[in-house]
Formats: C-alpha cells, structure tokens, sequence
C-alpha cells in the first residue's frame, strides 16, 4: 500500500483520478486543494479511511510543508494550476503564482524520499505547432500566454531536480479532457450546459480552429498505468486523443446528441490564446491503454447518462 498525494484533487482531472485511486485500489490517497476552482462536491464518495481532504494552498510554503512532513508521500501526483482559459487570461499574476507550487512541492518532494512526481503538463506548451500531430520531443516555446510559460517552467523543474537531485518524474501533457463533474470554464462542457437549456452557443470567430477531446475514463487510465507499472519514468507522455473536430463541428455534435434546439452564434475572435490546431501524437498513451479511445459521441452520451453535474467556478 503506497501514500500518495493529489494536489489539485478537488478539480476535475483530479477528484477523477482520486475516485479511481479510492474505489479501485488499497492505497492511502490525500487531496490537497485551496478550493479556487476546485469544489468539494467532487471529492470520493467512499465514506472509509482510504483517502482524506486537506484544504491547503500549495503556493504557501507553510501549508504544503506541513501535509508532505506529516504523511511522507510515496508518491505525488502535482496537478494544482490556476486553470480555464478566460481566468488565465484574466490574472496573468495569479498564473504565474504556480511556479512558486511547483517549487514548493517539488522540494519537499526531494526532501521526504518520493519516488516518483507525475505533473499535470498542457497542450499549451506547444503554443502554435510547428508540426501535426504534436509530438513530445517538438516543444516550440513560442507561446507568451502566463499559463503555457508555468507549464513549460515546471517540465525545465522536473528535468532539472532529475539531474540535481535524482527525483523521478513523468510528465503528462493534457489535451482537452472532458467528462462528468467538469466545470463550465471548458469549451465541452460549456456547449452541453447551453444545449441542454436550449441556449445559444457561442464561437469565438469562425470555429474552424480544430481541437481534440479526450474523455476522462482513457485519461485516467493512461495515467494510472503509467503509474502502476512504472512506463515512461523521466519522460513526457501526450494525453489526448486523435479525432480532430472543429469548434463549430464540435457545437453541431452536441446540438445532435442532446437534441437541443440551441442556435451557434459566432463572437469576435480572441485576441490571444486560440490556436489554429491542436492534435497530439498518441503513440505512447496508446500503448499505455492497450485499446482504442472512446469517440466524442459516445463520450457525450456518457456524460448525459451519468446526469449532468457542471461546476461553475
């Protein structure tokens, strides 16, 4: 039985690893968050002694420091980040703030004999690709946005406390993740809340910029094999998935699965921030999961058929 700590745990990506982690595994499992995005209507919904919530900022030296000395994590898994794309926009400050986290967990991680950091990495990173799909080893750094800058600053952390300190890591670089309990901050679950209330959706330009979605299920999968059998230490992992679809297709599909009557309203297009493409080479997470990915359809009827729960902060 390992220790292990989610910082971030009551956000979407990862109150949906904690859930695994609890109801399919014997580990002790703490979740760590401040709660400014995360919400604790998230949190495992076993009622046992396997997992426990401590409200802390990882960002204050003090509160982290105090959960890592008490437990002596075996493992950590670091995905606290200010996120969602208008909040990142809007405090550029608050953004950088996180690689102050990173430092702090990344110190006491070397400090109190962790074996291995899993970091919650982004797409963003690849700011505009200068390559399709986008493969680990191509990281252009031409992106100025706060958000992709912390997310590059951290991988440069792991890679440096490696050499310096012998600190295993694994990076995960997300691709859009959706599924049930995401808040509305995403451009998924921002259409499906709108389509269900028969509300217009809204495009930022022409809605041709392409994305991919990953649902949760082969997100969380990935990870946790990565994790369980020790696959791509002191690496870079993708995780998204391949099936490239354009915004405006994106609004169409879930105008279908959900038989809204919702109508697609295109808005100036963002001054900054909303890449032409973003597809990610999968061959690694592939071989994680062993099986093919669930298709956006069928990622939507899940999340219908599990009742929709979206979190608006």
């Amino acid at each position: 039985m390992a220790k292990i700590l989610i910082t971030g745990g009551a956000g979407f990506i990862g109150s949906s690893l904690a859930e695994r982690l609890v109801n399919t595994t014997d580990h002790k499992v703490v979740i760590v968050d401040n709660l400014l995005t995360g919400d604790m209507r998230r949190l495992p919904k076993t009622e046992n002694d396997s997992w426990r919530f401590i409200k802390a900022d990882c960002n204050n030296f003090q509160d982290i420091s105090s959960v890592m000395l008490a437990y002596k994590f075996d493992y950590v898994f670091h995905y606290a980040a200010v996120v969602g794309v208008q909040r990142t926009l809007d405090n550029p400050k608050l953004v950088l703030d996180d690689i102050i986290g990173i430092k702090n967990v990344l110190d006491l991680c070397k400090n109190t004999n962790v074996k291995r950091v899993f970091f919650a990495s982004s797409s963003e990173v690849y700011g505009e690709p200068i390559e399709h799909p986008q493969n680990e080893a191509t990281t252009p750094l031409n992106s100025r946005l706060p958000y992709a800058v912390v997310k590059n600053v951290g991988e440069s952390f792991l890679r440096s406390y490696k050499q310096e300190f012998d600190l295993d890591y694994t990076i995960f670089r997300f691709f859009n993740t959706y599924g049930p309990k995401q808040s509305t901050d995403f451009v998924m679950s921002k259409f499906l809340n709108a389509a269900l209330k028969n509300r217009d959706i809204t495009i930022f330009g022409d809605g041709l910029q392409t994305r991919t979605f990953c649902y949760i299920d082969d997100n969380i999968d990935a990870c946790l094999s990565s994790f369980e059998h020790g696959h791509y230490i002191n690496d870079t992992v993708n995780i998204g998935s391949t099936q490239e679809v354009t915004i405006l297709e994106l609004a169409e599909i879930i105008i279908k699965e959900t038989g809204s009557k919702s109508k697609i309203v295109h808005l100036p297009p963002l001054k900054e921030g909303d890449m032409k493409k973003r597809k990610p080479d999968i061959e690694k997470m592939r071989k994680l999961l062993g099986r093919n990915l669930l298709p956006i359809s069928e990622g939507v009827q899940r999340i219908l058929a599990a009742g929709t729960k979206f979190y608006g902060k």
